[in-house]
């Protein structure tokens, strides 16, 4: 990523901080999260997002076992306007900064998704495994692609929105954070790399 690009980034993520007065990096003492409270907001994301944050719907992403501050800061992105999905915004605009924090903990503390079948092409996974390796993506997601802090869970991730967040990475269609680091490596990928990394991360 290129210096210019970097401050950008950092310039958008500490304006969105000072803005929504989410403690983040700033060194402001953290506010305990209420993961009852939590529970009891989520249950409207049930109907999309599964029972238990693990979505059986196509194109909605499993949000259990995300990590804390990703959920948080996706939320305050929609809320925001800098990430837009008209299901989405009716919901974030209904929440305040206490609720992002209860949801955020909540879901992470919520068993992650696994694969449900056996990989039916291990072959394409390979070829995955090599493309993940090949971009570094685990310098960011971790060596168990579970994520960490701001940085999403991408292993047992629903293949198919897998392959939609790469295309809108690629395309630049997704915004919101981590789009610039996401545009860099995306924005190369072949349509055969894409279809293996999504198969790849759905299956571990």
């Amino acid at each position: 990523m290129s210096i210019m690009r970097r401050r950008s980034v950092l310039a958008a993520f500490c304006g969105l901080t000072v803005a929504f007065g989410l403690p983040a990096f700033t060194g402001a003492p953290a506010v305990a999260a209420d993961l009852a409270a939590g529970k009891q907001k989520a249950e409207p994301c049930s109907a999309c997002h599964g029972e238990g944050g693990i979505s059986q719907t196509e194109n909605i992403p499993s949000l259990a076992g995300q990590p804390d501050q990703f959920i948080q800061w996706q939320l305050v992105y929609f809320r925001a306007g800098a990430r837009k999905n008209e299901l989405m915004q009716p919901i974030v605009e209904q929440i305040d900064n206490e609720d992002i924090r209860n949801l955020g903990a909540y879901f992470a503390s919520l068993p992650p998704p696994k694969a449900t079948t056996p990989d039916d092409n291990p072959d394409l996974s390979l070829k995955g495994a090599q493309a993940a390796a090949g971009r570094r993506c685990a310098s960011c997601h971790t060596d168990t692609f579970a994520g960490t802090k701001a940085v999403a869970r991408i292993a047992g991730q629903r293949e198919e929105y897998l392959l939609k967040a790469l295309h809108d990475y690629k395309s630049g269609v997704r915004s919101g954070g981590g789009q610039a680091a996401m545009a860099d490596v995306a924005y190369p990928l072949s349509e055969e790399e894409i279809t293996a990394l999504a198969h790849y991360l759905a299956h571990l």
